[in-house]
């Protein structure tokens, strides 16, 4: 026996089989809005996030503090005295400093952990007064940047986070340099 099928196709299945085609692609364009709406109303990173977070940025600091060590203009050959002889008599402090720098580029960063210098103990220490008696000079301060971008440049920190780093090192440059010879006395 011959059975009939019919091979019409009425409007009303026509137009669900398309709903059926087209759902899925309709969900993933309403879900790929959604994602680019998100990203665009969503805060931009702090730079302590874009720089990796504290173990990133524990790594250029290290390797930056061993650089300033062994540079010649400012570490243990240095011509500048009170930089020579820190550099070659108070290595047990490397460590510490190691640290409160990681610190202070956490902080200025946007990161959670907070710096305040102080002098061996509790006494607040401004980066003036820790760095006045090392008698740093302009120049002094911008070999340490150069070797600051140097070991950025090693940990491959990109150039628009290397350029906020550097910005942030520069930003003292007045303070760190207070006691300089060069710079002159400030009341």
């Amino acid at each position: 026996m011959v059975q009939f099928i019919p091979t019409s196709i009425t409007r009303r299945s026509m137009v669900a089989g398309m709903a059926l085609t087209a759902a899925p692609t309709t969900a993933l364009q309403g879900a790929s809005k959604a994602y680019a709406q998100a990203q665009q109303t969503s805060p931009e990173k702090s730079l302590y996030e874009r720089l990796g977070g504290v173990f990133a940025i524990a790594a250029v600091v290290d390797h930056f503090s061993d650089a300033v060590v062994k540079n010649p203009v400012v570490g243990q050959k240095s011509k500048n005295p009170q930089l020579r002889e820190w550099h070659t008599k108070n290595l047990t402090r490397l460590p510490g400093l190691k640290f409160m720098r990681t610190l202070w580029v956490c902080d200025v960063s946007g990161g959670p952990l907070k710096f305040a210098a102080t002098k061996p103990g509790a006494t607040p220490l401004g980066l003036e007064e820790a760095h006045r008696n090392l008698r740093i000079s302009p120049a002094e301060f911008d070999e340490v940047a150069a070797e600051l971008g140097r070991s950025l440049d090693f940990a491959k920190v990109p150039k628009r986070e290397k350029s906020e780093v550097l910005a942030a090192f520069a930003a003292h440059k007045d303070e760190v340099t207070a006691g300089s010879a060069t710079v002159g006395k400030r009341g």
